[in-house]
């Protein structure tokens, strides 16, 4: 297995570890990843044309030194064979998780990079169809989204395969262990493991009618601010990109807030040209709403309908009675953003973040903001009060006072 690229040359780098090292094959002519690797430690073995690093390296670490690069770590003395880095970005992925299906939890509209996206449900033995079944009868009677129900079967099917039984042998001593080991062997964070109490204590309550998670405490949230983007790199980013649908995309998600499942689903009937606004419909919680429509975003929008002739999906995708993938968005901002040379941990929904501290340090009204934004508490938008500059609220150094 060697170094792979795919047509949308997005480069996959295969990590295989060994006892006493880490190697990585590398036999593609990529003269800057090779600068990389060896910047970053790598030793290179020109008899087996690869790079070997040392057994301790952090791979989720080492990873984020490399945007648009996706690492697949294949380990097999490990209880986790094989797993995947920077996959959009994410420490541990396997898709794109669409803002409007994810599950909702306490940190509500925090960065996709907070919650980890997860693989198909391991099969196992010790959770037979017939719980499948009733578990999925349960979740779409309560009208759940496809991805909460993929989530929350995930989490019960891991939850046996782990401990090698079935659902009415587990005790809650045995989902405390299983909490502690997905910590610990696979890093999921506070929200993740958040995510498989929530999943498993539905089972039980709902399906089992045995809630015998109700005493399991759940992880404190890491109280992370949302990384935001000056002025002068936005500017950057939308000047470096010249695909004009990419960048009415782009400029949409930060000029109205717009999540990236709010983008991509978005049809022209949804802009009101007339009255400057985006028509959002079926919004996360299954809100419409409206917000923003810049007249610089606008008459970019009049010339690529124009241009392409758009009818119905503003950003179709393939085929394109389609709309285009949160994936693809995903990438579209990666690679405007490797391009503007900017070096903050961000995704495409700092854009929206942005956006909104944005508003706030341009003076407007705390609670317009939520009402652009959608959300339903006052709480979540009070967030950006730390992060938007003292002079906007009214703060001032003591220094300045001195000098």
């Amino acid at each position: 297995m060697i170094t792979a690229y795919n047509e949308a040359t997005t480069k996959v780098v295969y990590i295989f570890c060994e006892s006493g090292n880490i190697r990585i094959p590398f036999f593609r002519n990529d003269k800057r990843l090779f600068s990389l690797f060896t910047e970053r430690g790598g030793k290179w073995d020109t008899v087996r044309n690869e790079f070997l690093f040392e057994r301790n390296t952090n791979i989720e670490q080492f990873s984020k030194y490399f945007p648009g690069i996706c690492f697949v770590l294949v380990d097999a003395k490990s209880a986790i064979p094989v797993r995947i880095f920077n996959l959009l970005g994410r420490p541990w992925d396997f898709g794109p998780l669409d803002e409007s299906t994810r599950v909702k939890t306490a940190n509500d509209d925090l960065p996709q990079d907070n919650i980890a996206v997860f693989p198909e449900p391991p099969l196992s033995e010790k959770f037979p169809k017939h719980w499948q079944i009733k578990l999925e009868a349960e979740l779409r009677s309560r009208k759940y989204s496809p991805r909460t129900q993929s989530l929350y079967l995930y989490f019960n099917r891991l939850l046996c395969h782990t401990l090698r039984k079935t659902p009415g042998e587990i005790s809650p001593e045995d989902i405390t262990q299983f909490l502690a080991a997905i910590e610990k062997n696979r890093e999921y964070s506070a929200s993740s493991i958040n995510l498989a109490i929530s999943a498993i204590k539905f089972f039980y309550k709902t399906v089992l009618k045995n809630d015998i998670i109700r005493e399991q405490r759940r992880p404190r949230h890491d109280k992370k601010f949302p990384m935001v983007l000056s002025k002068t790199e936005i500017n950057k980013i939308l000047n470096m990109e010249t695909n004009i649908k990419h960048r009415l995309l782009l400029m949409l998600a930060y000029s109205s807030g717009l999540r990236v499942s709010e983008v991509v689903a978005l049809k022209r009937e949804h802009i009101d040209l007339t009255r400057g606004v985006i028509h959002i419909r079926h919004g996360k919680g299954r809100k419409d709403r409206c917000t923003v429509f810049s007249k610089k975003a606008a008459r970019l929008f009049m010339e690529y309908c124009t241009l392409f002739d758009i009818q119905t999906w503003l950003f179709p995708g393939q085929p394109v009675t389609s709309p285009l993938s949160v994936r693809s968005a995903q990438k579209i901002f990666d690679k405007a953003v490797l391009k503007a040379e900017i070096r903050k941990e961000i995704s495409i929904h700092s854009l929206r973040h942005t956006f909104a501290t944005h508003l706030l340090e341009n003076g407007t009204d705390i609670r317009y903001i939520q009402v652009l934004l959608g959300h339903s508490s006052l709480r979540t938008t009070e967030r950006y009060t730390h992060i938007a500059k003292g002079s906007v609220l009214n703060i001032q150094s003591p220094l300045d006072t001195i000098l």
